[in-house]
């Protein structure tokens, strides 16, 4: 840990911290940085880190997902997606495939890209066949894709968009009237596309500590100590840590791009309903390009968009739970055989604290730093 590190985290502990401080931090990569770092486990006891709602895989609809995967079995189009949604299960019985990677071993065509240049890559050198690209993320990812598609797509290659906004889960979550949240962290990459000012709801309608923050364990220890100082001073305010990327007003020129490609809806998110305006839909001038308008869609199934059964992956996602609360977790869901989304992808939180060393189910009375701290080896 770096000197810097160290001199927040002396800061954190000199505070007069008198009972536990709920802090959601929002992005699945600071949930990953958290973890590696070993960040729990070094903290006051009174500070409690909630992974929240920031991880795209894992509230992807899970209609979306079986829809591409009868399209890439029984019609002739090659799917791309990003690396992680191949594995991602949905509802279906054990007899019947259940994810893209699956499909793939079927024999259908089923790439997995890095970026939405490589799904363009694929149509120019398959000008005769469909391609369909399974467009998942949130606005950082969003934002890349937009840019491809100002460019000018290939006639043969449509688009399955699933992109989602940050914010209005964060909203819906808060709005809640047990949403059991003292202060938040929020995601720096979004805000560097988006601006800082999308968070300033946090503060300004709900009263509760924000700082905007990087990956770095310096960094995350300064926003943290942010909110807590916030909390005990009663001010509750927007503390922007990461001003090396975030600047006011966000990326304009990406923000255009994303107006220009999509228009915003009310959008599922699986396991959790429909969220207000949190949606990325292809604006009506790309409907050539909108792979719903082109394909034919399955009827609507029983369990549609739900997490499988025995799953608490939408608790998880919501912070209700810490991920080894699960009821399989470790047990029937693990990362070589996911049930669950969050098992999935390293932004999950399930899979994040499954390679930080939780292995087994815990209890709630013992809490996430308790847990940690013994995977560890530190009394």
């Amino acid at each position: 840990m770096s000197g810097q590190a160290e001199n927040w985290l002396k800061k954190i502990r000199a505070l007069p911290l008198s009972g536990p401080v709920r802090i959601m931090n929002v992005c699945g990569g600071h949930e990953r940085s958290i973890s590696m770092a070993g960040l729990r486990t070094l903290l006051p006891k009174e500070v409690q880190l909630i992974p929240g709602p920031g991880c795209p895989v894992c509230i992807c609809p899970e209609e979306d997902i079986y829809q591409v995967i009868q399209w890439a079995l029984h019609h002739d189009v090659i799917v791309v997606s990003f690396g992680d949604m191949l594995r991602v299960p949905v509802n279906v019985p054990r007899s019947e495939v259940s994810s893209l990677a699956a499909a793939k071993a079927a024999g259908a065509e089923v790439h997995a890209v890095a970026t939405p240049l490589e799904a363009v890559r694929i149509a120019r050198e398959n000008p005769q066949r469909t391609v369909v690209f399974h467009a998942v993320g949130f606005e950082t990812t969003m934002a890349p894709i937009a840019a491809v598609i100002g460019q000018g797509l290939p006639a043969n290659l449509l688009l399955l968009t699933s992109g989602r906004l940050t914010w209005p889960a964060v909203a819906m979550l808060l709005d809640s009237p047990d949403a059991g949240l003292d202060a938040l962290i929020a995601p720096g990459h979004v805000a560097t596309i988006m601006g800082p000012e999308e968070w300033e709801f946090i503060y300004q309608r709900h009263h509760l500590p924000t700082a905007i923050t990087g990956f770095t364990p310096d960094s995350l220890l300064e926003a943290i100590h942010s909110v807590l100082v916030q909390s005990q001073e009663g001010k509750p305010s927007l503390t922007n840590c990461y001003g090396a990327a975030v600047k006011p007003g966000g990326n304009r020129f990406a923000q255009q791009l994303l107006t220009e490609a999509f228009e915003v809806l009310d959008s599922p998110w699986r396991g959790i309903g429909i969220i207000e305006h949190s949606g990325y839909s292809l604006k009506s001038h790309l409907e050539a390009h909108d792979a719903r308008n082109i394909l034919p869609l399955d009827a609507a199934r029983k369990r549609s968009n739900e997490m499988p059964a025995g799953c608490d992956c939408a608790r998880v996602v919501l912070g209700k739970i810490s991920p080894p609360e699960c009821r399989i977790y470790g047990t029937a869901c693990r990362p070589a055989t996911p049930i669950g989304p969050c098992m999935v992808s390293d932004e999950g939180a399930c899979r994040i604290w499954w390679s930080s060393g939780i292995h087994q189910r815990i209890d709630a009375k013992i809490g996430a730093n308790t847990a940690l701290s013994t995977a560890a080896g530190h009394d």
